[in-house]
Protein backbone atom coordinates (compact mmCIF):
# COMPACT_ATOMS: atom_id res chain seq x y z
CA UNK A 1 0.00 0.00 0.00
CA UNK A 2 2.97 2.89 0.60
CA UNK A 3 4.70 1.70 -1.91
CA UNK A 4 1.75 2.55 -4.31
CA UNK A 5 0.99 5.64 -2.71
CA UNK A 6 5.02 6.73 -3.45
CA UNK A 7 4.92 5.62 -6.84
CA UNK A 8 1.46 7.16 -7.65
CA UNK A 9 2.68 11.02 -6.40
CA UNK A 10 5.54 10.45 -9.34
CA UNK A 11 8.37 12.62 -7.65
CA UNK A 12 11.58 13.16 -9.68
CA UNK A 13 14.56 11.59 -8.26
CA UNK A 14 16.79 13.69 -5.94
CA UNK A 15 14.18 15.57 -4.15
CA UNK A 16 13.53 16.00 -0.01
CA UNK A 17 11.20 14.20 1.51
CA UNK A 18 9.68 14.37 4.83
CA UNK A 19 7.45 11.38 6.34
CA UNK A 20 4.85 12.83 9.05
CA UNK A 21 4.15 10.44 12.17
CA UNK A 22 6.52 7.97 10.48
CA UNK A 23 5.85 4.97 13.28
CA UNK A 24 8.65 2.25 12.40
CA UNK A 25 9.60 3.51 9.13
CA UNK A 26 7.33 2.03 6.57
CA UNK A 27 6.51 5.23 4.73
CA UNK A 28 10.05 6.47 4.70
CA UNK A 29 11.19 2.84 3.08
CA UNK A 30 8.41 2.92 0.42
CA UNK A 31 9.91 6.39 -0.84
CA UNK A 32 13.55 5.00 -0.34
CA UNK A 33 12.63 1.99 -2.74
CA UNK A 34 10.06 3.84 -4.92
CA UNK A 35 11.09 7.93 -5.20
CA UNK A 36 15.36 7.54 -5.20
CA UNK A 37 15.08 10.95 -2.90
CA UNK A 38 17.92 13.00 -2.02
CA UNK A 39 16.88 12.42 2.06
CA UNK A 40 13.90 11.26 3.46
CA UNK A 41 13.32 12.43 7.31
CA UNK A 42 11.13 11.16 9.48
CA UNK A 43 9.22 12.67 12.12
CA UNK A 44 7.10 11.22 14.85
CA UNK A 45 6.15 11.76 18.46
CA UNK A 46 7.13 8.44 19.74
CA UNK A 47 10.19 7.82 21.01
CA UNK A 48 10.27 4.46 20.97
CA UNK A 49 9.12 4.40 16.88
CA UNK A 50 11.63 7.06 16.21
CA UNK A 51 14.11 4.86 17.74
CA UNK A 52 12.93 1.63 16.16
CA UNK A 53 12.85 3.11 12.90
CA UNK A 54 16.62 4.21 13.38
CA UNK A 55 17.77 0.77 13.88
CA UNK A 56 15.72 -0.70 11.34
CA UNK A 57 15.87 1.42 8.00
CA UNK A 58 19.84 1.78 7.69
CA UNK A 59 19.86 3.80 4.66
CA UNK A 60 22.31 6.75 4.90
CA UNK A 61 19.61 8.70 3.32
CA UNK A 62 17.43 8.36 5.83
CA UNK A 63 16.83 10.18 9.37
CA UNK A 64 14.29 10.24 11.95
CA UNK A 65 13.90 12.75 14.73
CA UNK A 66 11.25 12.80 17.38
CA UNK A 67 8.22 15.95 17.15
CA UNK A 68 4.30 17.12 16.90
CA UNK A 69 2.85 16.77 13.31
CA UNK A 70 1.00 20.10 14.35
CA UNK A 71 4.23 21.83 15.53
CA UNK A 72 6.61 20.22 12.75
CA UNK A 73 10.49 20.67 13.87
CA UNK A 74 11.40 21.50 9.75
CA UNK A 75 11.96 25.12 8.75
CA UNK A 76 9.36 27.05 6.25
CA UNK A 77 9.91 25.77 2.84
CA UNK A 78 12.81 23.29 3.30
CA UNK A 79 11.59 20.22 1.59
CA UNK A 80 9.48 19.12 -1.95
CA UNK A 81 7.65 16.48 -0.44
CA UNK A 82 5.67 16.12 2.74
CA UNK A 83 3.61 12.60 2.97
CA UNK A 84 1.39 10.88 5.91
CA UNK A 85 0.53 7.26 5.75
CA UNK A 86 -2.42 6.22 8.30
CA UNK A 87 -2.00 8.82 10.54
CA UNK A 88 -4.13 11.66 10.08
CA UNK A 89 -6.93 10.18 11.66
CA UNK A 90 -5.48 10.28 15.24
CA UNK A 91 -4.00 14.19 15.02
CA UNK A 92 -6.24 16.07 17.66
CA UNK A 93 -6.71 18.31 15.22
CA UNK A 94 -5.43 17.13 11.57
CA UNK A 95 -6.26 21.02 9.97
CA UNK A 96 -3.25 22.16 11.78
CA UNK A 97 -1.03 18.91 10.47
CA UNK A 98 -1.82 19.50 7.09
CA UNK A 99 -0.86 23.55 7.55
CA UNK A 100 2.22 22.46 8.67
CA UNK A 101 2.86 19.92 5.71
CA UNK A 102 1.79 22.61 3.52
CA UNK A 103 3.93 25.36 5.33
CA UNK A 104 7.36 22.98 5.29
CA UNK A 105 7.10 22.41 1.48
CA UNK A 106 8.49 24.81 -1.42
CA UNK A 107 6.33 26.47 -3.56
CA UNK A 108 4.80 23.75 -6.14
CA UNK A 109 6.02 20.74 -3.34
CA UNK A 110 3.60 18.32 -2.95
CA UNK A 111 1.45 17.56 0.51
CA UNK A 112 0.04 13.83 0.61
CA UNK A 113 -1.34 11.59 2.61
CA UNK A 114 -3.38 8.40 2.63
CA UNK A 115 -6.27 6.90 4.63
CA UNK A 116 -8.12 3.72 5.66
CA UNK A 117 -11.08 3.51 4.28
CA UNK A 118 -13.27 1.73 7.05
CA UNK A 119 -16.65 2.25 5.12
CA UNK A 120 -18.62 -1.00 3.76
CA UNK A 121 -16.35 -2.53 1.55
CA UNK A 122 -13.47 -0.55 2.68
CA UNK A 123 -10.81 -1.95 4.99
CA UNK A 124 -12.30 -5.85 4.62
CA UNK A 125 -10.70 -7.27 7.57
CA UNK A 126 -11.64 -4.27 10.09
CA UNK A 127 -14.90 -4.58 8.82
CA UNK A 128 -16.27 -7.95 9.35
CA UNK A 129 -14.71 -7.31 13.01
CA UNK A 130 -17.32 -4.57 14.06
CA UNK A 131 -19.82 -6.01 12.57
CA UNK A 132 -19.73 -9.17 14.63
CA UNK A 133 -18.75 -7.25 17.70
CA UNK A 134 -21.71 -4.99 17.54
CA UNK A 135 -24.34 -7.93 16.78
CA UNK A 136 -23.22 -8.88 19.98
CA UNK A 137 -22.59 -5.61 22.01
CA UNK A 138 -24.17 -2.95 20.19
CA UNK A 139 -23.30 -0.13 22.73
CA UNK A 140 -19.45 -0.93 21.16
CA UNK A 141 -20.62 0.73 17.96
CA UNK A 142 -18.90 4.42 18.99
CA UNK A 143 -15.45 2.30 18.47
CA UNK A 144 -15.55 1.33 14.96
CA UNK A 145 -12.84 3.32 13.30
CA UNK A 146 -16.27 4.38 11.09
CA UNK A 147 -17.95 6.27 13.14
CA UNK A 148 -14.83 7.25 14.53
CA UNK A 149 -13.16 8.97 12.00
CA UNK A 150 -14.92 10.45 9.20
CA UNK A 151 -11.98 11.53 8.21
CA UNK A 152 -11.42 8.71 6.18
CA UNK A 153 -13.11 9.29 3.33
CA UNK A 154 -13.02 11.27 0.09
CA UNK A 155 -15.08 13.66 0.46
CA UNK A 156 -13.69 14.83 3.84
CA UNK A 157 -9.86 13.96 2.91
CA UNK A 158 -10.35 15.96 0.24
CA UNK A 159 -11.73 19.25 1.83
CA UNK A 160 -8.80 18.92 4.66
CA UNK A 161 -6.00 19.38 2.22
CA UNK A 162 -8.13 22.19 0.56
CA UNK A 163 -8.39 23.99 4.05
CA UNK A 164 -4.74 24.25 3.95
CA UNK A 165 -4.45 26.26 1.03
CA UNK A 166 -3.52 23.55 -1.76
CA UNK A 167 -4.12 23.56 -5.38
CA UNK A 168 -4.94 20.64 -7.55
CA UNK A 169 -6.23 18.41 -5.06
CA UNK A 170 -7.06 14.68 -5.87
CA UNK A 171 -8.23 12.10 -3.94
CA UNK A 172 -7.69 8.64 -5.74
CA UNK A 173 -8.65 5.26 -4.12
CA UNK A 174 -5.90 2.31 -3.86
CA UNK A 175 -6.68 -1.21 -2.98
CA UNK A 176 -4.78 -4.39 -2.28
CA UNK A 177 -5.72 -7.87 -1.64
CA UNK A 178 -5.62 -9.14 1.42
CA UNK A 179 -5.30 -12.93 1.93
CA UNK A 180 -5.03 -14.98 4.79
CA UNK A 181 -4.37 -18.53 5.02
CA UNK A 182 -6.86 -19.73 7.69
CA UNK A 183 -9.12 -17.94 10.31
CA UNK A 184 -6.35 -17.54 12.68
CA UNK A 185 -4.00 -16.50 10.35
CA UNK A 186 -6.57 -13.53 10.14
CA UNK A 187 -7.70 -13.54 13.99
CA UNK A 188 -4.06 -13.04 15.52
CA UNK A 189 -3.55 -9.36 14.59
CA UNK A 190 -6.62 -8.52 16.72
CA UNK A 191 -4.73 -9.97 19.68
CA UNK A 192 -2.02 -7.36 19.65
CA UNK A 193 -4.16 -4.85 21.84
CA UNK A 194 -3.38 -1.79 19.74
CA UNK A 195 -5.67 -0.26 17.86
CA UNK A 196 -9.62 0.25 18.08
CA UNK A 197 -10.19 -3.20 17.30
CA UNK A 198 -7.67 -5.23 19.16
CA UNK A 199 -8.07 -2.44 22.23
CA UNK A 200 -11.99 -3.50 22.34
CA UNK A 201 -11.55 -7.11 22.13
CA UNK A 202 -8.49 -6.81 24.72
CA UNK A 203 -10.84 -4.59 27.28
CA UNK A 204 -13.16 -8.13 26.91
CA UNK A 205 -13.52 -11.09 29.43
CA UNK A 206 -12.33 -14.51 27.73
CA UNK A 207 -15.80 -15.35 27.47
CA UNK A 208 -16.97 -12.99 25.64
CA UNK A 209 -13.65 -12.90 23.38
CA UNK A 210 -14.53 -16.38 22.93
CA UNK A 211 -18.31 -15.80 22.01
CA UNK A 212 -16.74 -12.77 19.23
CA UNK A 213 -14.43 -15.35 17.48
CA UNK A 214 -17.08 -17.61 17.23
CA UNK A 215 -19.47 -15.13 15.79
CA UNK A 216 -16.74 -13.70 13.34
CA UNK A 217 -15.98 -17.21 12.48
CA UNK A 218 -18.79 -18.15 11.55
CA UNK A 219 -19.32 -14.58 9.16
CA UNK A 220 -15.79 -13.69 7.42
CA UNK A 221 -16.20 -15.11 3.93
CA UNK A 222 -13.99 -18.77 3.89
CA UNK A 223 -12.98 -20.36 0.35
CA UNK A 224 -12.79 -24.45 0.27
CA UNK A 225 -9.18 -24.34 1.22
CA UNK A 226 -9.87 -22.08 4.96
CA UNK A 227 -8.53 -19.19 3.35
CA UNK A 228 -9.95 -16.25 3.30
CA UNK A 229 -9.37 -13.36 0.67
CA UNK A 230 -10.29 -9.97 1.71
CA UNK A 231 -9.86 -6.22 -0.29
CA UNK A 232 -8.31 -3.28 1.94
CA UNK A 233 -8.78 -0.05 0.45
CA UNK A 234 -7.26 3.58 1.00
CA UNK A 235 -7.91 6.55 -0.27
CA UNK A 236 -4.86 8.79 -1.13
CA UNK A 237 -4.99 12.53 -1.32
CA UNK A 238 -2.33 15.20 -2.37
CA UNK A 239 -2.27 18.75 -3.60
CA UNK A 240 0.23 21.35 -4.33
CA UNK A 241 1.78 24.39 -2.27
CA UNK A 242 0.65 27.54 -5.08
CA UNK A 243 3.47 29.56 -5.43
CA UNK A 244 1.25 32.63 -3.49
CA UNK A 245 -0.19 31.30 -0.37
Amino acid sequence: MALEFIRRLDVPDGHGWRDIGCGTGAVTRAVLDGASPAQVVGVDPSESYVRYARQNVTDSRAHFVRGDAMRLPFPDGGASVAVSGLVLNFVPVPERAVAEMSRIVRAGGTVAAYLWDYTQGGMELIRYFWEAAVSLDPDCREQDEAVRFPLCEPGPLGELLKSAGLAGVKVDEISVPTRFRHFDDYWTPFLGGQGPAPSYLASLPQKRQNALRKRLRAHVPTEADGSIALTARAWSGRGVRPSHD
